[in-house]
Order: C-alpha cells, then sequence, then structure tokens
C-alpha cells in the first residue's frame, strides 16, 4: 500500500504543500491560515489515513515521541505483560515503544542502549543485567531519562520501580511453614543479582525464624542452562533430597521446569511435594492441580514507571529519583 505523503493531502484538498505543513504541524493560525482551510485539510489527512513520518518529525523537532524499553526476555509472560501495559500507557500519551531482550547478556545489554541511543529514543525503562551500571551511569551523564524495573543497583542514584522481593518471599515460606510444611526447599538461579538475592533472603530469614533452616536445601541453575538441563538438575536435586515436602522457586520458568521435573519423577502435588512460584504464567493457571504464586504487581509497576520516566523527560534537572518498592500477592491456588 502506497505512503500518504503531505504532497498527496495538498492535491486532494487543492492547497499548496506548504499549506498542509503548516497545518499537520499544528501551525495554521499562527500562519494565518483560514480556519475552512485547515478544518478541510485536516478532513483529507484523516480521510486518506495519513501518519506522519516519525524521521522526518524528529529531524524538524529533534523529538522522536519514543521510548526504549529493554527487559531480560520478551518471550517470559511476565516481561511480555509489563511490556503490553508500558506500551499502552505509553500510547496514551502519543508515544511509541521500541522493546527488545537482552538474554541475560551483558554485552547484549550494552549494544541495546548504544543502538537505542543512535535511535534517538527519548528516555529508556530498563531490566538492567548484572555490569550494565556503568552504561546506566553513561544514560545519567548524558541527560537521558532512565528507570530501572525489576531490578536495580542499590548504589547508584536512579529511579527504580520493583516488587518488594524481600517480603514476598518471607510471606510465601511463611505460608508454606503454618500450612505444616518443615522441608522447605528453594530454587534459584546463580545471577547474583539483587532482586534474586533478596527474595532468597526472604526464604531463609523466614525458615531461621522458624528454626527449620536447611541450607543444603538450596539448588542454583545455570540461567543459560536450556530447559532439558534444568530439569534433569531438577530430578537429581529432589532425588538426592527425598525429605523435601515442599519448594519455592523463585521465577517462572525455574518453575515450570520444576512441574516437569515432578512428572517425570511421578510426584504428585501437592500430597508429596507442595509448590509455590514466583511470577504468575498461564500455565500456572492451567495446570492441574493449578499452581499457587506470588504476583508482582505489574500494572502498578508498569505505570508508575512511565510516570517516573515522563517527569524526567518534562524536566530532567527539577526531577527527584524515587526508588519505588510495589508489594506483591500471593494467590493460593491447589499446589499447597
Amino acid at each position: 500500500m502506497k505512503r500518504i505523503t503531505i504532497k498527496d493531502i495538498a492535491t486532494e484538498a487543492q492547497v499548496s504543500i506548504s499549506t498542509v505543513s503548516f497545518v499537520i504541524n499544528g501551525k495554521g493560525e499562527k500562519m494565518a491560515i483560514s480556519p475552512a482551510v485547515i478544518k478541510k485539510v485536516k478532513e483529507v489527512a484523516e480521510k486518506l489515513h495519513y501518519r506522519p513520518s516519525m524521521i522526518a518529525s524528529s529531524l524538524r523537532t529533534g523529538k522522536t515521541r519514543s521510548i526504549g524499553l529493554i527487559v531480560e526476555d520478551i518471550s517470559n509472560q511476565f516481561f511480555a505483560d509489563l511490556a503490553r501495559v508500558i506500551e499502552d500507557e505509553a500510547k496514551n500519551i502519543d508515544y511509541r515503544v521500541f522493546y527488545c531482550s537482552t538474554g541475560d547478556d551483558d554485552a547484549r545489554s550494552e549494544e541495546l542502549v548504544h543502538s537505542l541511543l543512535q535511535a534517538n529514543v527519548e528516555g529508556f525503562i530498563i531490566t538492567p543485567t548484572k555490569n550494565l551500571e556503568k552504561t546506566i551511569d553513561l544514560l545519567l551523564k548524558l541527560q537521558r531519562p532512565v528507570v530501572l524495573i525489576d531490578r536495580y543497583f542499590a548504589h547508584q542514584k536512579v529511579s527504580h520501580v520493583v516488587m518488594d522481593n524481600y517480603e514476598g518471599s518471607y510471606s510465601a515460606t511463611k505460608f508454606l511453614m503454618e500450612k505444616g510444611c518443615k522441608n522447605i526447599a528453594v530454587v534459584n538461579n546463580k545471577s547474583q543479582m539483587i532482586q534474586m538475592k533478596l527474595r532468597e533472603k526472604g526464604y531463609t530469614d523466614a525458615l531461621k525464624e522458624g528454626g527449620i533452616y536447611d541450607k543444603s536445601l538450596a539448588l542454583y541453575l545455570d540461567y543459560h542452562a536450556n530447559e532439558q538441563s534444568r530439569i534433569d538438575s531438577l530430578i537429581g536435586f529432589f532425588k538426592a533430597n527425598p525429605g523435601i515436602d515442599a519448594v519455592l522457586f523463585l521465577a517462572n520458568y525455574m518453575g515450570l521446569a520444576g512441574l516437569q521435573a515432578f512428572r517425570s519423577m511421578g510426584y504428585k502435588i501437592p500430597e508429596d511435594i507442595s509448590v509455590i512460584s514466583f511470577d504468575d504464567h498461564d500455565s500456572f493457571k492451567l495446570h492441574t492441580p493449578t499452581i499457587s504464586v506470588i504476583a508482582q504487581p505489574i500494572e502498578d509497576i508498569a505505570i508508575k514507571s512511565i510516570q517516573l520516566l515522563m517527569s524526567q523527560m518534562t524536566d530532567f534537572e527539577a526531577f527527584k529519583i524515587e526508588k519505588v518498592l510495589k508489594k506483591g500477592t500471593l494467590i493460593v491456588r491447589e499446589s499447597v
């Protein structure tokens, strides 16, 4: 389908190209163009389904009305849902969102940031990888608005919006204890990212308070391992620790691998083992039995991150750094 240009509008409306340009850029009245002509040009533009060129607009105004969203894995339902809400919120203020996945790869993350800088996005919402702190510092030095989500760097002066990971894990572990579970395992990854450390600390502190902490009941999976390797590691771990009566998975992809491991082992949930996982997923709702989760406040995180970003984009000098914690929700289903 042919792209409609201002020349097409000018021909249809029987006015000059410059007249169309002034009208679609909101300068019609300033250039003393009559209300009737302004109305006619707008009607023709709508009739022809005209969409302004983002590149041309950027060259003219220096603004792209675009935001760069960098997440760990857009195929993960948590990040996909988060991206959808951010995109909806951005659309409400007439901004486009360019989103990309890092695969938890530092080099890839840095490359994406520089690519989006070249594309002249006006702000960044980022799920940072472990060693991206210097690149974030560069964005701050360049006075580029940036908000971190899901995770952050403790000593960096940058706004972030995250779930209260410690509280979510602590409450879930306490709930398992109240249900009579005494040998509660945790499955984490090896990333050492702050959100994962806080989740494990919530689990550890709850068990220590109850006097039943056992450091041998922790399994650490390689984030970059394939699905079958994760399943094999989980099977080996649970076979080596047959007394485990409950498990807390600290991310949904680990929980999904765990369900496959339990199926292979013939474990019945919750008769043989109770299960709670971080980050809800459609598969957890469809599984028989349904799986209990610690759900992140996705909409709250998305809306607040856009608000913080816009405050920087509106006045970079005056905005105040905000470090926001949002409470998650323990959704109890049939797995406990």
